[in-house]
């Protein structure tokens, strides 16, 4: 299993390698991201552990998706990633995990995350960029999905496709864990097409 400070170095050193190669300075992934360069001078060296909206914004500027800053090297046409290594990009207050297990590289990044919510565990989520779609699908437990202002009660085998372009929110108020599979699909990315 990666450890959060493996991960902080990972995601720092892809980081500063996708800047460079594209010609920026931190002042200019700063203004592209939103995020402060103190903040990416701090990730790059891996002693930040960036949030994942932190990440996704990252993502975003770099134009590479998320799968491009967090997974392990690729070297085989089927890239298989063994059970309890994932990339861990959050964890809630009652000991959920949002983990990434899968993803797939620019323009059109898919990525497949396996989300654990304990008791009261929630995750909001800004809006990705235009486009993105989200397919969930409960494997236990009760989820509550709140989508821009509608909310939603799914149960054990519920399934919901919506829009990730707008603000959404994943939570557990039951006082058993939940976890669902989410697969989020972003297109064009790095080709310039969003806004």
């Amino acid at each position: 299993m990666t450890t959060p400070e493996e991960l902080a170095s990972t995601i720092g050193a892809r980081v500063r390698s996708t800047r460079i190669a594209r010609a920026w300075t931190l002042d200019a992934l700063a203004e592209s991201s939103g995020i402060s360069r103190r903040m990416l001078v701090n990730i790059e060296h891996g002693t930040a552990n960036p949030s994942l909206a932190t990440l996704l914004r990252l993502s975003d500027a770099l134009g590479v998706g998320l799968p491009a800053l967090v997974e392990g090297p690729r070297t085989d046409t089927v890239s298989v990633t063994p059970a309890g290594t994932g990339s861990v990009l959050w964890t809630g207050e009652a000991g959920g995990t949002g983990t990434l297990v899968a993803g797939t590289g620019p323009p059109d990044v898919v990525e497949l995350w396996d989300w654990t919510l304990g008791p009261g565990d929630a995750h909001t989520s800004e809006a990705h960029a235009a486009g993105t779609t989200e397919l969930l699908h409960v494997i236990s437990g009760h989820l509550r999905l709140t989508v821009g202002s509608e909310s939603f009660d799914l149960s054990p085998g519920d399934a919901a496709r919506f829009p990730g372009d707008v603000p959404h929110r994943y939570a557990n108020a039951d006082e058993h864990p939940c976890r669902f599979a989410l697969t989020v699909f972003e297109p064009d990315v790095g080709t310039g097409s969003h806004p």
